[in-house]
């Protein structure tokens, strides 16, 4: 039997957004992720040939965050779906509070009053939320400095964790808040 492999890392995650150029501005001017590929396709999807482009703006990891955009309005219509607008519903950032107090300043100085951002000190990691031009909800997550301590701890019980919690004892867990 052959051993199961996780994933290597995220590759990108891929989202809809109307505009590519306010997106460039907000990630690349703003937010500091640099633009390091456009692809411009003609692809059938659907049956239907569409003509579209996709961009990615890179993290240091290799991964990257990727946006589509079709040229034709009814493809964009047919391809965008209503997000079921949550904070909860995010991708987080790993970053160091430097960095998170940077992105924090150029969102502010950028007039991005939209994007409602805030910081939430969650005990284990403080975050910066920032919401960008496509409703995606951001996270700049900088680790407490006992964040390896944390996570054996939580590595050690996690199953344990899920089937109390799964059996109805909902009490926290976070004795870092």
């Amino acid at each position: 039997m052959s051993q199961t492999l996780p994933p290597l890392r995220l590759h990108h995650n891929a989202w809809i957004t109307d505009d590519q150029e306010a997106n460039r501005r907000f990630y690349e001017d703003v937010i500091g992720l640099p633009l390091v590929a456009t692809w411009t396709e003609r692809e059938v999807l659907s049956g239907t040939e569409r003509a579209y482009s996709h961009t990615l703006y890179g993290l240091a990891d290799g991964s990257a965050l990727a946006f589509f955009q079709f040229a034709n309005p009814e493809d964009q219509a047919e391809f965008k779906t209503d997000i079921d607008s949550t904070p909860l519903r995010h991708i987080a950032f790993k970053v160091e509070a430097e960095a998170q107090e940077a992105v924090r300043e150029r969102v502010a100085a950028a007039g991005y009053a939209e994007t409602n951002a805030h910081v939430i000190d969650h005990g284990y990691c403080v975050s910066l939320y920032v919401t960008d031009p496509n409703g995606l909800i951001l996270e700049f997550v900088v680790d407490h400095p006992d964040v390896e301590k944390i996570d054996a701890e939580r590595r050690a019980t996690a199953h344990a964790d899920l089937s109390r919690w799964l059996a109805g004892d909902h009490t926290s867990n976070n004795h870092w808040r």
